[in-house]
């Protein structure tokens, strides 16, 4: 029965039970009013009082467009990203300069959103910020630019960040399924005349189709994780609240700096609710493709 093996998994167990499962009694705060100092038990129904005020708030509507615009941009840009990347590094024969690529664009990976932020707010800073001085010394604007105080710009800075940050360490995953792909299909490709473009297209993208699938459905399951800490720390200027508020944000902001705990597990009880309906029916439309979750 492999009792070693299976006694090392309990530690794990243990994790998700503590961690994941107990904490979902706290979503009774949901329909509740909840008073911390009467705790469960003694706090009065409510029903479904606080989804109502979400769906009748004023900032309903922009906060998600904002967090479904944002979440999409990120899927449509930074999903094929990485995917891209380990087909273009899966060519180079030069192993030294592979490697360096290859750690160059996962190191980002391991820094907090913290540090990522304090970089970006410096490099596009009005005062001797990079992006300016490099943009008026090829004389493309005359004066300093405050990226971040102007709406327009900041999906794109976002994103940009976002995809700069993560793109790398995701590569990692595409590479090790491009590694597992038979070379003899490429010798047989070859044989036939089939030249590099022909052989990413036709042997190298099939190949790993199904990890790209499996990605994918997870990523339709998040369309409304739009980000959290990104969000919050680089849409400091009250100026971008209307392009930056998602889900996320407003719950801190609105639910869990007033400290009402009720709103605040409302609101993301019902962005949980609508993830797993999508993560349920991307899943089915991926089995009829023959790939799956479950």
């Amino acid at each position: 029965m492999q009792w070693d093996a299976q006694i090392m998994v309990i530690p794990a167990l243990l994790f998700i039970f503590v961690f994941m499962y107990i904490p979902m009694y706290g979503v009774l705060m949901a329909f509740q009013d909840y008073d911390i100092f009467k705790g469960f038990i003694g706090s009065p129904w409510a029903g479904l009082k606080h989804f109502r005020m979400f769906f009748e708030a004023p900032e309903f509507w922009s906060i998600m467009r904002n967090t479904i615009v944002i979440s999409l941009l990120k899927l449509l840009i930074g999903f094929p990203a990485p995917i891209v990347l380990a087909l273009m590094l899966n060519e180079v024969r030069h192993l030294f300069f592979k490697r360096l690529v290859q750690t160059i664009s996962y190191l980002p990976h391991f820094l907090s959103w913290v540090i990522v932020s304090g970089l970006v707010i410096s490099m596009l800073s009005v005062d001797n910020g990079s992006v300016n001085i490099l943009l008026q010394k090829l004389r493309l604007i005359g004066e300093p630019v405050n990226f971040l105080s102007i709406p327009d710009y900041f999906w794109a800075i976002l994103i940009t960040t976002g995809v700069w940050k993560e793109v790398g360490f995701a590569t990692i995953v595409y590479l090790a399924a491009i590694a597992g792909v038979d070379p003899h299909l490429y010798e047989a490709a070859a044989i036939d005349g089939a030249g590099r473009w022909k052989q990413i297209v036709m042997i190298t993208v099939p190949c790993i189709a199904p990890v790209i699938i499996i990605f994918l459905i997870l990523a339709i399951g998040n369309i409304l994780n739009a980000g959290f800490e990104d969000i919050l720390l680089l849409a400091r200027n009250p100026v971008l609240r209307d392009v930056s508020d998602v889900i996320d944000t407003y719950v801190y902001r609105v639910g869990i700096l007033s400290s009402r705990y009720s709103y605040a597990t409302a609101v993301g009880l019902f962005k949980a609710v609508i993830s797993v309906g999508l993560l349920t029916i991307a899943n089915a439309i991926a089995r009829k493709f023959g790939t799956s979750l479950w």
